[in-house]
């Protein structure tokens, strides 16, 4: 009879211990699926708020659009100096550089340099950064020193046109010598060639002769600035406006006669370098639309070589371009003096973006200078950078549409309408006119250099 009560007892205790396993295991299943469901609940949420936001600040992303736009549509930039670093550091000896290879290895030593020498960061423009920065047109400029004036200043200039024929001849598999809207389309978009163009970069090479502009024209000059930065004795130049009480000569008769021919020709009228007042009268005058080729905006840094607001009206309504200057000296807030790592390139999109929200983003472009100025932002260092620019306008929400604007169909569109004047006056003579002796700087006869 104990044994008997023994084993109830045992069955019972047995009975107890498993149902209160039972209800254990059932806890930790619990405890585990609830886990579970909020691990993936968190997950969820995460990639709900994580995917977007990468999708938003994604830097290779807003990059990649950029050269998107940059494949369906060419980038023009309106100056780059590499002609004169020819001249610099080769005297002009194109076949002694490898422009396929990296010049800041080439062009390190400055002792052979001529005797107009600026200080200068290393050198920013070859073949393998240019396909980098996914360049689709450039205009190459021409440049003189204002010394030459009155000297040798066409010799000068030649010699660099010289320089912009040998480098686009020697380079054919990359670049393609262009003369027109169209040419600069067809060479980048149908034949893969970086459209060359040429730009006379001061009215002083031309020594106060309407034969010698033709003969650049026929040369394939397709825009001159009316002045470096020193007067012509027919353009003051934008050191006038530093001076008060000085001149406000602005264009004179033969001037203006300048900028009618150019009409007729068909070249660009380009007023960067030039005193408000030039920049005032030339746009009265021109038949067709003008640039800046290489200013930016006056608001943003007060330099006279930027383009102050009421003259950013007038190119709007003579539907002209201002085509933005990366030099720190014209777009930092200090203006000059400037430290190179004081300026970046939200400096630059700040220009950009003013000019787009004053006037409107049919009438801003892009000359960045490379190669002709001592310092730069940081970000824009060489032409490689120019997908990075437009990722960054990309991120502030520039729509495709615009950025081609930018990049060059307002360009193209200001070229054309050049090309539409020259095409309505293709029945006027050619201007004879000469410039009165009494207005003619003192001609030196002597050479400047080499």
């Amino acid at each position: 009879m104990e044994f008997h009560n023994l084993s109830e007892e045992n069955n019972s205790t047995n009975s107890v211990r498993a149902l209160v396993s039972k209800k254990k295991k059932s806890r930790q299943n619990v405890c585990f699926y609830g886990f579970l469901i909020s691990a993936l609940i968190g997950i969820m949420i995460g990639l709900a708020i994580g995917i977007p936001l990468a999708k938003r600040d994604s830097p290779d992303q807003n990059v990649q659009e950029a050269q998107n736009v940059l494949k369906q549509y060419p980038l023009i930039d309106g100056h780059n100096d590499l002609p004169w670093q020819y001249r610099q550091y080769v005297k002009n000896k194109v076949y002694e550089v490898n422009l396929r290879e990296d010049t800041r290895i080439q062009w390190t030593n400055t002792t052979n340099m001529t005797s107009y020498d600026f200080p200068r960061l290393p050198p920013q423009t070859d073949i393998p950064r240019l396909k980098q920065g996914m360049v689709g047109a450039q205009f190459w400029a021409a440049f003189g020193p204002c010394s030459a004036t009155g000297k040798d200043a066409i010799r000068i200039g030649m010699d660099q046109v010289d320089v912009i024929h040998k480098f686009v001849n020697k380079y054919d598999d990359t670049f393609e010598l262009v003369t027109t809207a169209q040419g600069i389309l067809d060479a980048y978009l149908s034949r893969n060639r970086i459209a060359s163009l040429i730009g006379l970069e001061g009215g002083h090479m031309i020594s106060n002769t309407l034969g010698v502009l033709r003969s650049f024209y026929s040369l394939g000059v397709r825009y001159m600035t009316l002045t470096h930065s020193c007067d012509t004795s027919w353009a003051d130049n934008w050191k006038q406006d530093l001076n008060t009480t000085g001149s406000r000569r602005g264009l004179s008769a033969f001037g203006e006669i300048v900028v009618k021919e150019m009409n007729r020709l068909g070249m660009i009228i380009d007023l960067a370098h030039v005193a408000k007042q030039t920049m005032i009268d030339a746009i009265k005058i021109s038949a067709a639309p003008v640039i800046f080729s290489h200013s930016s905006a006056f608001e943003k840094c007060e330099h006279y070589r930027n383009v102050q607001n009421d003259v950013l009206e007038m190119v709007k309504n003579n539907t002209g371009l201002v085509m933005v200057n990366f030099y720190d000296g014209y777009i930092s807030k200090g203006c000059l003096p400037v430290n190179a790592t004081e300026s970046t390139m939200q400096h630059v999109i700040d220009h950009i973006n003013y000019i787009k929200d004053f006037i409107g983003v049919d009438y801003v472009g892009i000359g960045a200078d490379y190669d002709g100025v001592p310092t730069l932002p940081v970000g824009l260092e060489d032409v490689s950078k120019y997908p990075d620019l437009f990722g960054k306008l990309r991120a502030d929400g520039w729509s495709t549409e615009d950025l081609k604007k930018l990049a060059g169909e307002n360009f193209i569109r200001v070229f054309k309408d050049v090309e539409k004047v020259k095409e309505k006056q293709k029945t006027f003579q050619p201007y004879e006119d000469i410039l009165p002796e009494d207005e003619a700087v003192p001609n030196r006869m002597c050479y400047t250099s080499f």
